[in-house]
């Protein structure tokens, strides 16, 4: 007789689990990885051991000033009547109209060495680049004051004639009789901003060209081989790829334009008076206050002197915070398509 034929019960299978990765690390690694934390903290360290010790020299002059530090216009801490206002506001109006100059020459520039230059004249133009980043800025001074200065001239001349119904192009200080007098254009916040633009190029296009150089290789001839012209694979792979690190360029240049010295010092007329108009002579820049100021400053002047450059310290570092948000957001090649 024949047995029936019993089948057993399947097993359930185990549950599928992710695989546990263990890292192990070497002697050198874990010396790297605790050198490089250190470094990060020491770059902390430093930077708040700088924003410290302004604070605590510029302290005494801020409680004197109070918020009219940041109201005033006028510079006599001798008098106590000080504040930052106008400076700041010159600071930042110099530092945009570098921005408005550079950043176009600048990216134009990268590109055309990164996407159109002969493969001999590419690295000639790259040495010559890296060679003016590397340039001091009392060079690009005397080069603005002696050679850009009476060229900007016969500019701002034309500007305030036919833009001067425009606020930033307006002229309200100058004596009507003699309005379009060119030693009365040789001295604004827009030369200054020319002039350091000069500084800003180079830095901004350095920072692109490399960005630029690094966009791949295989998405490039993709677009060509489906039919993409030159200006079509620069704008849907190169820029797009680029985008973190343009963005980072600029930034930098930012940072120099709004710190510059010695160049806004040797074109710009010192004046504290609060302006938004760039051409008629008005308004300064927190660093040229502090190298024209310091020489002859007491124990007062110093510290509002320290006061303000724990304002330009501040408005440094929230513009690096920005740009380091914004190059997180747009991180080289996120967007890139074809």
């Amino acid at each position: 007789m024949a047995h029936p034929t019993v089948f057993a019960p399947e097993s359930p299978e185990p549950a599928d689990r992710p695989r546990r990765i263990v890292v192990r690390r070497t002697r050198a690694d874990h010396v790297f990885r605790w050198t490089t934390r250190g470094v990060a903290m020491l770059v902390l360290a430093l930077l708040a051991a700088i924003g410290g010790y302004l604070l605590y020299q510029g302290s005494s002059a801020l409680d004197r000033a109070g918020w009219g530090f940041l109201t005033e216009d006028a510079w006599e801490p001798k008098g106590g009547t000080f504040g930052v206002r106008g400076l700041l506001t010159g600071t930042v109006l110099v530092a945009i109209v570098a921005l408005i100059v550079a950043v176009p020459i600048a990216l134009t520039a990268a590109l055309y060495i990164t996407e159109f230059a002969p493969r001999r004249l590419r690295g000639v133009l790259t040495s010559i680049v890296d060679l003016m980043a590397a340039v001091p800025s009392i060079i690009y001074g005397i080069f603005g004051f002696f050679v850009l200065q009476p060229q900007l001239i016969p500019v701002s001349r034309w500007l305030a004639t036919n833009f001067d119904f425009l606020p930033i192009f307006e002229i309200r200080t100058i004596d009507v009789k003699a309005r379009f007098v060119d030693s009365q254009f040789s001295s604004s916040l827009f030369i200054s901003g020319v002039v350091v633009s000069t500084m800003v190029i180079p830095i901004c296009c350095a920072v692109s060209r490399e960005v630029f150089g690094q966009a791949p290789i295989g998405e490039k001839e993709g677009a060509l081989a489906l039919g993409a012209t030159r200006w079509g694979v620069i704008r849907a792979v190169v820029l797009p790829f680029g985008r973190g690190g343009m963005i980072g360029g600029v930034m930098l240049g930012l940072g120099r334009a709004l710190g510059e010295t010695i160049a806004v010092a040797m074109i710009i007329s010192f004046n504290t008076d609060f302006s938004f108009r760039i051409l008629d002579g008005q308004g300064s820049t927190i660093s040229s206050l502090i190298v024209l100021k310091y020489g002859e400053a007491d124990t007062e002047s110093i510290s509002a002197l320290m006061a303000a450059g724990l304002a330009l310290f501040v408005l440094t570092l929230a513009v690096n915070t920005v740009a380091g948000v914004l190059v997180a957001r747009s991180r080289s090649g996120k967007s890139t398509e074809i």
